[in-house]
Parts: structure tokens; C-alpha cells; sequence
């Protein structure tokens, strides 16, 4: 069924930085004795906050001091900075709802600041999404919290049940469960089996929601 509105995560749905996270966080793993896979981080903090992060890394037995978060993002940003690439397909996806006359907003567990710093690489595509940009970890709501889905839907004047998320991540899916959205779980890395048990319809490449939609 074709969505009146789209609602997109940003960070490994539409810019391609989850790679420069994880590689910093291996990096601090490591430097505390700790190795850790790529898809292990993936499975444990991608969705998550810098601060939920911190958290689990202490109780993992890291003794990480109350300045790691803000020497993360620094860390972070200039990673970021240096090339973020879009999600491959994203841009044709977006051609596609704007053909279809189907608006689109971004509801992200990142701070404002990291996207404009990744999107901002991206001008063209950032200006179509205008003002509906919007920072869960910045509006005190971030996802599993379903508020900012449920806000991301308001400011396309749609009700939520005829919107759809596109999230890569559990708290993203279980936020738009909760939100009563439809949710499609995108699953570019591995089978998505994590996002199917929540309640999210699994894809892999942009693609594939055009052909689902019909777009």
C-alpha cells in the first residue's frame, strides 16, 4: 500500500555515516582491552544515543570519564566531515515520492549539528527537505520514544497510521510500533531479522520500496 507521507531515519538510511561510528567505537574499545566486531556495535548501539552508548560502555566495564561523550563527537564530526556519502538509491527513492506527490520529513536520534554536517555535504538533497528536519536527541525525545515519529507526521499534516517510517535501527522501528506508523525496516548489512521480530517489514535496498509502493 502507497504511504501518504514517509517518514525517513537519517544516519544509515539516508547518509551512509554508521561506518566512521563504528570505527571510533572500536577504536575506544580497544584502547580498553576490549575487541569488538563491527556487527556486534552494530547490534548493540546503532539507534541509540552517544550518551546511551557511554552508558553501556561503562557497564562493560570501560572506565570512561563524563568528558568521553563530547571527545566522541568531536571525534566524530571531523570524521564525518572529511566525506559522508548518500545511501546509494536514496536520492532516485526521493525522485520517485516527489513524482508521486508524496511528502517526506527526517526524524533522527542524531543532534541537529551531525546532520548538517552530513546532509549539509549534500545540499541539493537537504534543501528538498526543507524544515522537516528533526533532532529526537535535541527535541528531548529520541527514539524508542515515539513522540518524534508522531511529531514528524504533524508537521506533513498527516495522520500517523497513513505515513510510513524508514528506519535501519530496533529503537526506530519500535518508536513507529508504538507511534502506530507502518514501519519498513531497512536491513542493507544482514537479514534484518531483529527489525522482522519487532514488527518491521524487512527490505534491503532502496529499490525495493519503490517496487513496493508502486512508485
Amino acid at each position: 500500500m502507497r504511504p501518504a507521507g514517509v517518514l525517513f531515519d537519517c544516519d544509515g538510511v539516508i547518509v551512509d555515516s554508521e561506518g566512521a561510528a563504528i570505527a571510533i567505537m572500536q577504536d575506544e574499545a580497544r584502547a580498553h582491552g576490549i575487541e569488538m566486531s563491527a556487527d556486534e556495535i552494530r547490534r548493540r548501539f546503532v539507534g541509540g544515543t552517544i550518551q546511551s552508548t557511554h552508558a553501556e560502555l561503562r557497564r562493560l566495564g570501560m572506565p570512561l570519564d563524563g568528558d568521553w561523550v563530547d571527545r566522541f563527537y568531536e571525534r566524530l564530526y571531523a570524521s564525518l566531515a572529511a566525506g559522508t556519502a548518500l545511501i546509494d538509491g536514496i536520492e532516485d527513492l526521493l525522485d520517485s515520492l516527489d513524482a508521486a506527490g508524496i511528502p517526506y520529513a527526517i526524524g533522527s536520534n542524531g543532534r541537529m549539528t551531525k546532520m548538517e554536517i552530513t546532509l549539509g555535504q549534500h545540499p541539493a538533497l537537504m534543501a528538498r527537505f526543507g524544515d522537516r528536519i528533526f533532532s529526537g536527541q535535541d527535541m528531548g525525545c529520541p527514539k524508542p520514544d515515539p513522540a518524534l515519529w508522531l511529531h514528524c507526521a504533524g508537521a506533513l499534516g498527516l495522520p500517523p497510521e497513513s505515513c510510513a517510517v524508514i528506519d535501519d535501527s530496533p529503537s526506530g522501528v519500535l518508536g513507529a510500533v508504538r507511534a502506530g506508523i507502518p514501519v519498513f525496516g531497512f536491513a542493507e548489512h544482514d537479514d534484518g531479522a531483529a527489525l522482522a521480530d519487532l514488527g518491521a517489514r524487512v527490505f534491503h535496498r532502496m529499490g525495493d520500496l519503490r517496487a513496493l509502493w508502486g512508485l
